[in-house]
């Protein structure tokens, strides 16, 4: 009796693996054994930077807070400080937006704080 190999499943397998490495250079999207190591590195990659971006977004946003506040006479952390005594909550990103986008309202929670 012959030996049942599925070469749909498998024909599957690398298809699938090779669709994913289209547009990377030379061998590492024609070759499978090549094409598979670079996913799987790729993949690896973007695991670890969906938790670093949101380290990088919150280092961003510090920097936009701190910049926009020493303008107005305060430092990061004592502007925070501030906020958090007096009970504001608004969380960096949307401080951040404000700082960029509208100075004046940023403006009015410094002087508010203060």
């Amino acid at each position: 009796m012959p030996r049942s190999v599925n070469h749909v499943a498998s024909r599957r397998r690398r298809k699938k693996i090779l669709k994913m490495a289209k547009g990377y250079f030379g061998a590492r999207s024609k070759v499978y054994t090549v094409a598979k190591n670079a996913v799987e590195k790729g993949l690896t990659y973007a695991f670890r930077d969906r938790r670093n971006k949101k380290r990088a977004f919150r280092r961003l946003w510090i920097a936009r807070i701190n910049a926009a506040a020493r303008i107005h006479g305060l430092s990061y952390s004592v502007f925070m400080h501030k906020l958090a005594s007096k009970g504001i909550q608004l969380n960096r990103k949307v401080l951040a937006d404000m700082a960029m986008n509208e100075p004046d309202t940023f403006k009015a929670i410094v002087d508010g704080v203060k």
